[in-house]
């Protein structure tokens, strides 16, 4: 007689840090339940692996059990693209004193520097670029920025051929 031992596949299990990423972004992504790991594609190897995907990307990792025996698991990474943030001014030139409006566009939330609010009018003091950071619904980021330019008010003087005149006098 002779024993044959039928040893089980590993039960391959993937798990990620991060499941969607940005372009340029990364995510850990980890294997579980057998002794050795390969992925692919990149012919990564480990339990857990760092990967920077340029486009969403599905990942095999194939572990063997210490008796040998190969199973497979996979995890999608999907990745985003930065929005494309816009920055635009209710005027482009104003007048000293004169207000405007910042308006941020393409994400879903904007910050402004130089303590500006997103579509909240606000007196500029001085010629400046102002630039906004849009964050879209996949919390990616991009930015963008917008010039105002501040005119000074005009001096304007007042002169008289005579500072007094007696009635009827020009």
């Amino acid at each position: 007689t002779i024993t044959i031992t039928v040893n089980p596949l590993p039960v391959v299990t993937t798990t990620t840090t991060a499941s969607s990423i940005c372009i340029g972004g990364n995510s850990i992504i980890l294997a579980s339940g057998a002794s050795t790991y390969n992925w692919m594609p990149g012919n990564l190897n480990g339990a857990s692996v760092i990967v920077s995907p340029i486009s969403t990307t599905t990942y095999t990792v194939t572990g063997t059990s210490a008796a040998g025996c190969v199973n497979t698991a996979t995890i999608t990474i999907t990745v985003n693209p930065f929005p494309v943030v816009t920055a635009t001014s209710s005027s482009a030139t104003v007048c000293a004193g004169t207000s405007v409006t910042l308006t941020g566009g393409g994400a879903a939330t904007y910050t402004w520097d130089n303590n500006v609010m997103d579509a909240v009018s606000f007196v500029p003091t001085a010629t400046t670029t102002y630039m906004v950071t849009g964050t879209d619904a996949n919390g990616c980021v991009n930015t963008a920025s917008t010039t105002v330019t501040v005119n000074p008010l005009p001096i304007v003087t007042a002169t008289s051929s005579s500072a007094s005149v007696c009635t009827g006098g020009s």
